[in-house]
């Protein structure tokens, strides 16, 4: 089954957000008919270029089942139409959205967090920073093997340039079709500042052993843990880029989407007032 485990949800509701001059389609998950919700909002991988609402379904579903938030799939804008900072925009403006209409979606504005995969890391590590600089406070941040280095020349980016599923010279492309002529040592773009990352929510960091992109997860995480923040990096051994959308069963799989939940349900649960 593609996107493994699709639970069922209390509702599904598809909705457009208006932001300036753009509708941005979301899909909101929500697993129970209780009340006001914590919220995790979510930015999909696919390179940049590729990727939808439709092919992370059954991941978004898992993590609201999981969670007992309530899940925000967005379907931002995709290069190389729309270049960086565009799709940040959208998964930003968003955000702003959910915050300030919190009750037009059933959600507690005080509990929200970010969570992407792949490239759709990448562009929630540059919303949570945007969120820093205008005062709006997340709880928590998740990545799964995220997408953070477009010089693509880590030891993990050599070592696996042939694959498996993903290669050096793939991303390099999505690289460029998403940063385009922008300068990829933009902080903004992949690398917020040590005190901008100083302020960053608690994170947890998937990545996967045979995955090109290993070595920057890692890395990001390191810088986060030496500044003193509460950082979670888990490598899972076996695993290839992607593996929560593979259409296979996996133990492994399981548990990074189990220990990621776990930590995103401690952070957005954390009022004696929820159960």
């Amino acid at each position: 089954m593609v996107q493994g485990d699709a639970p069922p949800m209390a509702t599904v509701h598809d909705r457009l957000v208006a932001l300036e001059g753009r509708d941005i389609p979301v899909r909101l998950y929500r697993p129970t008919t209780q009340g006001s919700l914590p919220v995790i909002l979510f930015a999909h991988g696919g390179g940049f270029v590729w990727g939808s609402i439709d092919t992370h379904d059954g991941i978004c579903r898992r993590l609201a089942a999981q969670t007992g938030a309530v899940v925000l799939n967005i379907g931002y804008r995709l290069a190389p139409e729309t270049r960086f900072p565009g799709p940040v925009e959208d998964v930003y403006g968003v955000l702003r959205d959910v915050v300030a209409r919190a009750g037009d979606y059933g959600i507690d504005p005080t509990a929200v967090a970010l969570c992407g995969d792949s490239a759709g890391g990448s562009i929630c590590v540059s919303a949570t920073a945007r969120a820093l600089r205008d005062g709006i406070a997340l709880r928590h941040l998740a990545l799964f093997y995220p997408a953070l280095d477009p010089a693509c020349d880590t030891p993990s980016q050599r070592d696996l340039a042939a694959g498996p599923l993903l290669t050096q010279a793939a991303m390099r492309w999505f690289w460029a079709c998403y940063l385009g002529t922008a300068d990829q040592t933009d902080p903004a773009a992949v690398a917020p500042a040590k005190p901008v990352l100083q302020g960053f929510p608690p994170t947890t960091v998937a990545t996967a052993e045979f995955d090109p992109l290993r070595d920057e997860g890692a890395a990001f995480a390191a810088r986060l843990s030496d500044l003193g923040n509460d950082l979670q990096l888990t490598c899972y051994p076996g695993m290839v880029h992607a593996f929560l959308s593979l259409p296979v069963a996996s133990e492994v799989a399981d548990a990074a989407m189990r220990d990621t939940s776990k930590r995103l349900r401690a952070s957005l649960w954390d009022r004696p007032d929820r159960a």
